[in-house]
């Protein structure tokens, strides 16, 4: 975005899809960015005392199966795939489509290890929550 704002003479390196540049995906676009934000920081404010970036093996935070919790067990991870989408429907080119699939990649690896952990701290509760929540949505 700051290469688009600050230097529109640039733009064109950074290999535009210029078929995706209408007005009205990007509305869309903007649409998901302000959709996502409010949907992470409600997530973020659900997790409470649970809220943590990374793996915390120190402390031993409460599971958290309430709210958003209740119909996707990562959706503050959902809002951060939402928010690149946004961003790559406002501004289609080749680096935002491919931050938007890395993040995927990583974001899916994450995922992973983080239920590893959680399902090592709460295995009977983890494993009813994933039979009646979805990974996703």
């Amino acid at each position: 975005m700051l290469v688009y704002a600050l230097s529109p003479a640039a733009y064109p390196y950074l290999a535009p899809i210029r078929w995706l540049e209408h007005p009205s995906l990007q509305w869309i676009g903007v649409a998901f960015v302000i959709f996502s934000l409010v949907w992470t920081i409600i997530a973020q404010a659900q997790m409470g005392e649970a809220w943590r970036i990374g793996i915390d093996t120190e402390h031993r935070t409460p599971l958290v199966q309430k709210g958003i919790f209740c119909i996707s067990r990562n959706p503050i991870y959902i809002g951060v795939v939402i928010t690149l989408s946004g961003l790559f429907l406002i501004i289609p080119n080749a680096l935002t489509l491919l931050i938007l699939i890395v993040d995927l990649v990583l974001i899916g690896v994450q995922v992973r290890l983080e239920e590893e952990h959680v399902g090592e701290m709460y295995p009977r509760e983890y494993a009813e929550y994933c039979q009646h929540v979805r990974r996703w949505l």
